[in-house]
């Protein structure tokens, strides 16, 4: 029997879409807040991330303590993250608790933005961002985002930094709360045993009061085309070197979606075109592409890890790989494998509350609703070597690209040095 949807808006805006799954005893609701690192303005860098940690502090009915033991009482796996373009906030526990894992998350919706608070948790980014500092991964993204949205948000780290966060006035997330955490810019979304009519009453008795703010459409600043030329950042601190090529791809929710993340897999996944010809050779420890996606602009990353010494090599053989697929594609049988994997994963997700709830998170950020699981599968079965083919053609890898290296070594011919930001 299929899952079913259930959908209804309270009179201030807040949206609530319920997924009913059959013969399930659990269920997973969350908060989903269309705000992120690319809404925030310049003297808000890192707010949206420093506000996720401040709604688990304390609320005017309950401190912190009790907000953590309440998740514990209902059995709850609870968490929340931060991107880009949005915030959630979710617990997964049995079904008949859904009411109380409602109003608990609600609460905590409306933090009470404690001083002493603020401050303390100010420490704790600020060591999460030291801490970052200490990753070599962080700072091969940060170069990406940086040279890739040029004075765009989207190059916003989502910590924040050192200096952003040191000196943010705690009236500055109080003002960004009041915006972004209005009743019209958010979802309560649930999955797994519940009746919708249930999760439709607990979000009017605790949600109701919470005020509409018209939103502001200065923050959401259409991304700019994705720039070529070569950069390099030296970190000498680091003993492996990357080497990035950044190629335009489809935005969020494209029609094609389920084409590139094939392609991934395909080019640099497990028996992948990049592990059987360049990792397995030994000219690397790792390569394969990545698909990065936002609501309106997406790009493609080809990528490559390995011995400073290497990177020459790594560019090259990474190239070489991207034109033998420009040439001859994929074949049939290699397709195959790649689709049931894809559905084994999607029907895995899809059959348990907490992953079913992340898959329409997904399909309410990009599409704007939800989708049932079957549409995703079916999608999943449409790929043919000849669509990816298809795809290629539109985007191909053998234009010129952003190309990236970050590590220890200066070695890459005209390429422009990048200093952190």
């Amino acid at each position: 029997m299929r899952s079913t949807f259930a959908e209804h808006t309270l009179p201030n805006g807040l949206r609530v879409v319920c997924e009913r799954m059959p013969r399930v005893s659990s269920a997973a609701v969350g908060f989903l807040v269309r705000t992120g690192a690319r809404h925030e303005r310049p003297h808000e860098h890192g707010v949206s991330h420093f506000l996720e940690h401040m709604c688990f502090k304390g609320t005017a009915t309950r401190n912190w303590e009790q907000v953590n033991i309440r998740f514990s009482e209902l059995g709850s796996m609870n968490n929340a993250f931060t991107s880009h373009e949005k915030t959630f906030y979710y617990g997964w526990l049995p079904a008949d608790n859904v009411t109380e894992q409602i109003e608990l998350l609600a609460d905590m919706m409306r933090p009470r933005l404690a001083a002493e608070d603020y401050e303390t948790e100010r420490n704790v980014i600020l060591e999460e961002i030291a801490m970052a500092a200490d990753n070599f991964d962080h700072h091969v993204w940060k170069l990406l985002f940086e040279t890739a949205f040029p004075a765009h948000p989207l190059a916003h780290e989502i910590l924040g930094d050192k200096t952003d966060i040191a000196g943010m006035p705690r009236d500055v997330m109080c003002a960004y709360h009041a915006e972004r955490y209005a009743a019209n810019n958010m979802t309560l979304v649930a999955s797994g045993g519940v009746d919708p009519e249930v999760v439709f009453a607990a979000a009017g008795r605790y949600c109701s009061d919470w005020r509409p703010a018209g939103r502001d459409a200065g923050r959401d600043v259409a991304a700019t085309p994705l720039p070529t030329g070569r950069f390099q950042r030296v970190l000498p601190q680091f003993k492996q070197q990357s080497v990035v090529l950044v190629l335009p791809a489809v935005a969020q929710a494209d029609p094609r979606s389920e084409v590139v993340e094939a392609f991934q897999s395909l080019f640099g996944g497990a028996n992948s075109r990049c592990y059987w010809n360049i990792v397995q050779k030994g000219i690397c420890t790792a390569a394969g592409a990545a698909w990065l996606d936002y609501s309106d602009v997406g790009m493609l990353a080809l990528y490559a890890d390995g011995e400073p010494e290497r990177a020459e090599e790594m560019l090259a053989a990474l190239q070489e790989q991207a034109e033998r697929v420009m040439q001859d594609g994929f074949r049939d049988d290699e397709v195959q494998r790649v689709r049931n994997r894809r559905r084994t994963t999607l029907a895995l997700e899809g059959e348990n509350p907490r992953t079913r709830m992340m898959q329409v998170l997904d399909d309410i950020s990009g599409y704007g609703m939800p989708r049932p699981a079957e549409s995703r599968l079916a999608e999943v079965e449409a790929v043919t070597p000849q669509k990816i083919s298809r795809y290629l053609a539109d985007h191909p890898l053998t234009a010129e690209p952003l190309l990236l290296t970050a590590g220890p070594r200066d070695w890459l011919a005209g390429a422009r040095e990048q200093v952190e930001a």
